[in-house]
């Protein structure tokens, strides 16, 4: 399924605010991280199902995929 591409941006740029959010980040500090452990690919190649789910939801998944590829949050 194909899906705007405005609504798509809107709810990524949601996503990286709520995830800088929860760990302290600005939201180029939490684009950064997400972008170098490959979350932000993820997300564009999964988001008929990522944009299904809660936020606190997709955080916490995103967490636990970046750290599986090195990243470390405190």
């Amino acid at each position: 399924m194909e899906y705007d591409m405005n609504e798509k941006m809107e709810w990524t740029t949601i996503f990286i605010l709520e995830f800088g959010r929860k760990y302290g980040l600005s939201m180029k500090q939490a684009f950064g991280y997400l972008s170098r452990f490959k979350a932000i690919d993820f997300i564009d190649r999964h988001y008929d199902y990522v944009h299904t789910q809660s936020f606190t939801s997709v955080i916490d998944d995103m967490t636990d995929y970046c750290r599986r590829k090195g990243g470390e949050l405190v």
